[in-house]
């Protein structure tokens, strides 16, 4: 894929100096710990609705040990949960959707096109396409690693009813 062809010019994205960190992401993101899928964001563009972010990558994902012993390699949905949670960054932080939580609503025309591996860099970006507020958003991600474009595709996100999921678990838990 050619640089223009990206959402964001990665000579233009200034990786030592982020606009977010992990801080700033908890802040919007609820995903703690082995879940928390972003490093830094590095990117907005509120014309275009566009974030870019990163994630590094280390010996010690908890996905090492078992895919695939002796080849790690970065689970495909793991990537798009990477993607998810940027979406679902830009989106909260800018209180785009009205919810008090972005979840997954499906993927489309998703590509993996080069392995993703411990020690890599996977340079995250999306653009929302379509945002109906309350009922869901709609946005083309990429994710590039050395240099190449390592997956692409449509992500959709809708509001999650924190109240009601809570209702529901307290209610198993009380069973």
């Amino acid at each position: 894929m050619a640089a223009k062809d990206l959402i964001f010019n990665l000579a233009d994205l200034d990786f030592d100096a982020p606009i977010g960190d992990i801080d700033d992401i908890c802040k919007v993101n609820p995903q703690r710990h082995e879940m928390l899928q972003l490093t830094a964001i590095v990117g907005e563009d509120m014309q275009r609705n566009a974030c870019a972010a990163y994630k590094d990558l280390t010996e010690d994902e908890f996905w090492v040990r078992g895919h695939m012993p002796g080849m790690p390699l970065m689970p495909g949905v793991v990537m798009l949960e990477a993607a998810a949670q940027l979406c679902s960054y830009f989106t909260q932080k800018h209180d785009l959707l009205g919810a008090d939580m972005v979840g997954f609503g499906g993927v489309d025309e998703v590509r993996f096109r080069d392995p993703v591996l411990p020690g890599d860099r996977l340079v995250l970006m999306c653009e929302l396409t379509r945002i109906r507020r309350g009922r869901m958003i709609v946005a083309r991600f990429q994710g590039v690693v050395r240099g190449g474009l390592a997956v692409e595709g449509i992500i959709k996100g809708i509001p999650i009813p924190i109240s009601a999921l809570k209702e529901t678990l307290a209610a198993r838990s009380n069973s």
